[in-house]
């Protein structure tokens, strides 16, 4: 039994890292602290005037550990890489947590390349971004593909390297074909140096001189020439139309801004670069412990840019108690002065105001879609719970499914629907372990099995206070089971429910012959569901899901089966250098396809490896 008043009264007065764990051992919360005695300690006085979220946290608290560290920075920067390395359940958690796309320009190649890269890393490349979104870099790449003819290739093109024979790209005007000596490293470089003018916004001149060209070639009456310089002005507008000027004197910068009712709270964010906005995103945090708004865009900061390679050099925010160790731990990640500020006055603090207008506008456009959602649930729940005569409304739906190809990596998977939507933190995978070939009853009767006699031993851990009703991760039972398949799948469920008294309507999900949803089965009878619309649509969304997730499951383990059975069979080729093949390659046949020059230039493999990997495929074609 943990005894929370010695480890609290000999909990240091340095700076460090605490952790909160529940009865399980599971970590629920982390956080930093400049004095651990002082912060640990809050968390287990009288709790009467603490928000309602806090109190269930400590409720659920079981046990807590600390790490100290010599500064409050340091302990700032353990807690960011702790919260991403165990997300727990009680830390702020941005939903949209990605990192965000460059386009990466070899300029250390004899001819670079030009595409789109979600890591920027210290390889001698020029990164130009972030942008905001993968639909925005991809559209500004299709865009500078019209404008300049380079190379898309991932050959590595040497000036004194051998002469290939050019792609299609050449014969239709798109590329210069460097492989063919068709163009040389100062032109080709040219022409680079443009596309990086381009997306640094100094762009005049490379319109000036399409605009002489275009009137030269309509002078000439080469209407077809001058039309495709047209295009290409046309293609630079649009980027443009995507960088909007701001103010001369802005920087690389964001602006970030919150609106938060009741629980709930929407962080937006601008995106300054040279000047001028790139983009914005937003993120919903529904998990913010009754925080306040100072606390809340403290936490979004950390969140947000551990999680991102760029860091501006200043950002912009409405309020903010303590900026200096924010600070100091952004310019360590940057290896560069950042600042965090609060204007007051003029046009940066009208941006921020304008980054809060959006705030609100997105959030109550959160708000309504959510109070959509919900009345379109309810509606379509009501309507099914009609249709097939079930006492109650169906608030939870889970729904099951059995892949597997002549019984090899038999899996079955189970997705769960909660008011008319999917519960995705609540779908669960199973490996089937006591069925061999393929069985789909027994397997589905296997994981049938599995799942509620672990809800039951959890229920009654639960009622034992042993276990606490949130960390139960099968103690929640369904209003209504949804079998993919006929009455077969649906006595067997019946059949597992009997055997541990359990009591739950179940339906099957039948398709036609065209392996389209047609009608449900309950109670040995066949509904037919294709004349409701709502239902017709519902019912196929949970089949399609539970179908593909159970699909998936299966893909992913027979994949990695036999991508490491293959190239484990490949001499010189060890456990680090098949992960990187895989990384760079992505599956057998594109790594049976790579040429000699592909392989050495792939991370770990040296002449020796790229020789056995192409004499394996040769010898086993």
């Amino acid at each position: 039994m943990f005894d929370f008043q010695y480890h609290i009264k000999n909990l240091p007065e340095k700076p460090g890292v605490y952790i909160m764990k529940n009865s399980k051992g599971e970590i629920i919360y982390i956080g930093k602290a400049k004095i651990l005695k002082n912060r640990v300690s809050q968390y287990f006085r009288s709790q009467k005037n603490s928000p309602e979220k806090v109190k269930a946290m400590v409720k659920n608290i079981s046990e807590f550990e600390y790490i100290i560290t010599d500064s409050e920075m340091e302990a700032l920067i353990l807690e960011c890489n702790l919260i991403k390395k165990h997300r727990p359940r009680y830390n702020i958690l941005l939903k949209d947590d990605k990192h965000y796309p460059f386009i990466k320009i070899t300029i250390n190649e004899d001819f670079p390349r030009v595409f789109v890269s979600r890591m920027r890393v210290r390889d001698g490349a020029k990164y130009f971004g972030p942008y905001p979104s993968q639909g925005a870099v991809y559209e500004t790449l299709e865009l500078i593909k019209k404008i300049f003819p380079i190379r898309t290739c991932r050959r590595v093109i040497k000036e004194d390297g051998p002469e290939t024979r050019p792609c299609l790209n050449y014969y239709i005007n798109l590329c210069k074909a460097p492989c063919a000596k068709k163009i040389s490293k100062e032109d080709y470089k040219e022409i680079i140096k443009s596309i990086m003018d381009l997306l640094t916004g100094k762009d005049n001149n490379i319109i000036k001189e399409l605009e002489i060209n275009m009137n030269k070639a309509a002078e000439e009456l080469d209407f077809e020439k001058a039309a495709e310089f047209r295009d290409k002005i046309a293609a630079i507008e649009k980027i443009r139309e995507s960088q909007k000027i701001i103010l001369s004197n802005f920087d690389n910068e964001d602006f970030i801004n919150i609106y938060s009712e009741g629980n709930i709270t929407c962080a937006q964010i601008f995106f300054v670069r040279e000047g001028k906005i790139i983009g914005n995103e937003h993120f919903i945090i529904e998990n913010i412990l009754e925080l306040d708004e100072e606390e809340i865009i403290d936490n979004f900061i950390k969140e947000f840019y551990s999680g991102t390679a760029f860091i501006p050099k200043n950002i912009y925010v409405p309020f903010l108690k303590e900026t200096d160790l924010l600070e100091e731990w952004l310019s360590a990640k940057r290896k560069a002065k950042v600042g965090i500020k609060i204007p007051q006055m003029g046009d940066k603090k009208k941006l921020l105001n304008m980054v809060g207008i959006n705030a609100k506008n997105t959030f109550n456009n959160f708000k309504l879609k959510l109070l959509k959602e919900k009345h379109q649930g309810e509606s379509v729940l009501l309507e099914l719970s009609k249709l097939v005569n079930l006492e109650n409304l169906p608030e939870r739906i889970e729904a099951y499914d059995i892949s597997n190809i002549q019984g090899v990596d038999s899996v079955g998977t189970m997705v769960v629907f909660e008011g008319g939507k999917p519960k995705n933190s609540d779908y669960r995978r199973f490996k089937i372990k006591s069925v061999k070939g393929a069985d789909d009853y027994q397997s589905m009767y296997e994981i049938l099995h599995r799942r509620f006699k672990r809800g039951i031993d959890e229920i009654n851990l639960i009622q034992n206070k042993e276990l606490d009703f949130t960390n139960g991760k099968f103690s929640v039972f369904p209003d209504l089971i949804l079998m993919d398949g006929g009455k077969g799948q649906v006595n067997i469920a019946l059949e597992v429910l009997k055997s541990l008294n359990i009591s739950i309507p179940v339906c099957g999900m039948v398709k036609d012959d065209k392996h389209k949803t047609k009608a449900l089965v309950y109670n040995n009878r066949e509904i037919e569901i294709k004349s409701n619309k709502e239902i017709y649509k519902f019912i196929t969304r949970i089949q399609d899901e539970v179908h593909r997730f159970a699909i998936t499951y299966h893909r992913s383990l027979r994949d990695k089966r036999v991508l490491h059975s293959v190239l484990e069979d490949i001499p010189n080729i060890g456990a680090v250098r098949r992960k990187e093949l895989l990384k760079k390659f992505g599956s057998i046949d594109n790594i049976k396809k790579a040429k000699f020059e592909e392989l050495i230039a792939t991370e770990s493999i040296n002449e020796v490896a790229a020789k056995s990997i192409l004499d394996f495929f040769h010898k086993n074609k």
